[in-house]
């Protein structure tokens, strides 16, 4: 059960680091979207799950968008600390992980219309 203070970390979170991707680190998602469709925050505050959700545009594969992002988390938590510095004191550890619910769903609509 998550208290209220987490709730409104997880939101802060989120809202900071999709602005972050949408408009800081394109160079790093190749131009494709990539949305924050989740964030988790563990009780003490220490570690933040990001759900992502990739949709890739020309060549690039979700794979290796992620495994960019991947790469790049200890600049993503820098960034989200100079946002955050006057809200928390320890910006959370983050840990990227693939939002697949959408390809699921077209999966299920897929199997639906057959």
């Amino acid at each position: 059960m998550n208290s209220t203070r987490q709730q409104k970390i997880s939101r802060l979170i989120q809202q900071d680091l999709g602005d972050i991707l949408l408009r800081e680190m394109r160079e790093v998602t190749g131009g494709s979207l990539v949305t924050v469709t989740g964030v988790r925050v563990t009780s003490d505050l220490s570690l933040a799950r990001v759900s992502v959700s990739i949709m890739p545009v020309g060549g690039v594969s979700k794979e290796s968008v992620m495994q960019q992002l991947v790469e790049k988390t200890g600049d993503l938590r820098r960034r989200l600390g100079i946002r955050e510095a006057h809200q928390l004191r320890i910006i959370p550890e983050l840990r990227l992980y693939l939002d697949d619910s959408l390809d699921r769903m077209e999966n299920i609509e897929r199997l639906l219309k057959q």
